[in-house]
């Protein structure tokens, strides 16, 4: 595995983006037109808005990061394009580890455009700084591009790549907290929701949410979720298979 060869790869995507508006727009206007969808269904219930809205930045950026990363990597195996990059001395590693750099990068883009959504235009009221809600959105981002770095070693077709996204993304969604609180769901949901991701991305949230200064928990959370995004990130790298 190769920095240098990384950094090219990650450039090399970041182009490709570049003429490719749809994506873009995608992946940073829609999570802000969502949330300010949801200013306006809950405009007869502003505490509630209030409550919600910094949850969703740790979720919507997860499922969009998930859905382009999943299928614009399959389109890169399928379409031959991996097999002409393993003719070089490129690895496997190099190529996902790459691709998770150049996504992570917008994802950042994303997290800044939707935190100033949030904090400026809707004016949410949160007790921490609007950095570490950018940071905590990022981490988000970050492990739903590796989620689907992971879901585009195992599917054969794009279709196929977003069907993972019921079996992968919504049991998290349902189960992390966001609608029920965990303590009163059945045993079991809560032995799953403990060992979930998304989970410690929403209580991360929850900690900026609630205290004015950074808190231990908080770093635990974070920890656990970059923890979690480079392991199946390494899962993926070895799994990852060129066009049979």
């Amino acid at each position: 595995m190769s920095a240098t060869r990384i950094l090219a790869t990650a450039l090399r995507v970041l182009r490709q983006l570049q003429h490719d508006p749809r994506t873009v727009g995608l992946i940073l206007v829609v999570p802000c037109l969502l949330l300010v969808i949801m200013k306006y269904i809950f405009q007869d219930n502003r505490p509630l808005f209030d409550a919600v809205a910094p949850l969703l930045l740790g979720l919507y950026p997860l499922v969009m990061m998930f859905l382009v990363t999943s299928v614009t990597t399959l389109r890169e195996r399928t379409s031959g394009t991996l097999d002409r990059l393993m003719t070089m001395p490129l690895s496997k590693f190099d190529f996902m580890f790459g691709y998770a750099l150049a996504f992570t990068g917008v994802a950042i883009l994303q997290a800044v455009l939707a935190g100033v959504v949030t904090l400026s235009v809707l004016q949410v009221p949160v007790a921490g700084s609007g950095i570490a809600i950018v940071g905590i959105a990022t981490a988000s981002a970050f492990l739903g591009t590796t989620l689907g770095l992971l879901v585009s070693a195992f599917a054969s077709s794009e279709f196929q790549a977003v069907q993972f996204m019921p079996a992968l993304l919504f049991p998290q969604i349902l189960t992390c907290g966001l609608f029920v609180p965990r303590d009163q769901m059945a045993t079991v949901l809560q032995w799953f929701a403990d060992v979930m991701p998304l989970t410690y991305s929403l209580d991360a949230m929850k900690e900026i949410l609630l205290h004015p200064s950074w808190t231990a928990q908080c770093t635990r959370d974070l920890v656990i979720v970059l923890a979690y995004g480079i392991g199946v990130l390494l899962v993926g790298s070895i799994t990852i298979r060129r066009t049979e």
